[in-house]
């Protein structure tokens, strides 16, 4: 159970930012003794893979915050995010750490299914992220796009972090953000409606 914890924290947040996770896995892989990653994502800790990597994510976290701008970026992003799901979800579940023991075991018999599982979350996450995101700007006049993206980034940060250290804790997290995006999408309905019936 922990292993699809683990997972699905790090799927979860690659929906968010699709290079985040991937850097936590690098660095706790290349400087943390008790996390050890499987030798098919050993690439993962390299030096030149995490600069490359860090590199993107600048890109990403300042095209996100600009008005017009992520939803282009969500828009490359559909690829892009999904796929770091897969990867993360895959590495995270075959990952040896303190808390996950016997990893190996959950996914033994079919190698791609933590693969297919990850791409699955991470576009559910990134679906929801890339639909919300352009009401969110017409609403607060742009104003809402890097308040919603450092909310998304911190939140990929925190996912990926437990999903690492204390997975169960990806459960609460799972359904803060459920929470949380139900009350956005309440509040956004309620303002248009509340602006219709204001014109008519």
């Amino acid at each position: 159970m922990l292993e699809l914890l683990t997972g699905s924290g790090l799927a979860l947040a690659a929906g968010l930012n699709a290079y985040i996770p991937l850097i936590v896995l690098g660095l706790a892989g290349r400087y943390l003794d008790f996390v050890d990653l499987p030798s098919a994502a050993q690439w993962l800790s390299n030096g030149w893979v995490l600069a490359i990597l860090t590199a993107l994510l600048v890109v990403e976290v300042i095209a996100d915050k600009i008005p017009v701008v992520d939803t282009v970026n969500d828009s490359i992003q559909t690829v892009i995010r999904p796929t770091a799901g897969g990867i993360a979800f895959g590495t995270g579940a075959a990952s040896e750490t303190a808390v996950v023991t016997d990893p190996a075991s959950f996914f033994s018999s079919s190698a791609w299914i933590p693969i297919a599982i990850g791409v699955v979350l991470a576009l559910v996450v990134h679906g929801t992220k890339a639909l919300l995101r352009p009401p969110v700007n017409a609403v607060s006049g742009g104003v809402g796009a890097p308040v919603m993206s450092s909310i998304e980034d911190a939140g990929s940060v925190a996912l990926a972090l437990f999903a690492l250290l204390a997975p169960v804790l990806v459960l609460a997290m799972i359904v803060a953000v459920g929470i949380a995006v139900w009350l956005g999408y309440r509040r956004l309905t309620s303002r248009r409606h509340r602006r219709r019936t204001a014109v008519t």
